[in-house]
């Protein structure tokens, strides 16, 4: 059983290829971590394999009717914009239709540490609360599959780890996750497969400690880093940038 599927899926603007032609699979039970530099493509594969993007190529979520598409996967963009002034439990809801007593919505904003927050304008919170209500909506809509596009950029340290322990316990529970990442310990330390993207090509996948080289961190991202183990799991740190 796949939660997705893209094959050869190939993006083209004008003149230029922002993704070339990638092929992967998401199983049950898998956090995927989409690594690589800015502009490598991460955003333009979540993107295509959602339908959201013109592409070529196949891709098992792309070509659903858009209620099914809604039942299948739950989308995270990276813009973090709210426009109304509801209340948290209502915009979570929303992913609910409404239904600021569903289950799903209880334990969302338990996940995402925002239940205190639950009655108050989501408009007055800041920027990082704001960020984790977001993904307490896209996990209320309680999909099997969730793709994230940098979910914790802007988040503190403490939010960080708990939003990816909360993705690493959904894959647990047999669903599949897919995010986008910058932060390569983290990455290293709660997903259960890499995917690396250099130029708009898939140029690695597979466990983190079988992907997460010093040779291809040094080719991809012309960074030297020390990788150790801590407490069980890779550590990764970045230690300077290689090149003039």
């Amino acid at each position: 059983m796949t939660l997705l599927s893209i094959r050869n899926l190939s993006v083209r603007r004008g003149g230029q290829v922002p993704l070339h032609p990638a092929t992967l699979q998401v199983a049950p039970g898998e956090f995927v971590g989409l690594i690589g530099p800015n502009g490598a493509g991460k955003s333009t594969l979540l993107r295509a394999a959602l339908g959201l993007i013109a592409a070529t190529g196949d891709s098992s979520l792309a070509g659903l009717p858009l209620p099914a598409r809604a039942r299948a996967a739950a989308w995270l963009p990276q813009a973090r914009d709210i426009a109304w002034p509801v209340s948290v439990r209502h915009l979570v809801a929303l992913a609910r239709n409404g239904d600021e007593q569903a289950p799903q919505v209880r334990d969302a904003l338990e996940r995402m540490d925002v239940a205190r927050f639950a009655e108050r304008p989501a408009t007055a919170l800041s920027g990082g609360e704001q960020a984790r209500v977001l993904i307490a909506r896209a996990l209320a809509q309680d999909t099997p599959l969730l793709l994230a596009d940098e979910p914790i950029a802007g988040l503190d340290p403490a939010h960080q780890i708990g939003c990816m322990q909360c993705f690493a316990a959904l894959a647990a529970e047999g669903r599949g996750v897919v995010a986008s990442l910058h932060d390569l310990s983290l990455a290293a330390r709660h997903c259960t497969r890499i995917v690396v993207l250099s130029q708009g090509r898939i140029v690695a996948d597979g466990a983190p400690r079988t992907v997460l080289t010093p040779a291809l961190l040094e080719q991809v991202f012309a960074i030297r880093c020390h990788l150790a183990e801590v407490a069980g799991a890779l550590c990764v740190q970045p230690l300077e940038v290689v090149g003039p």
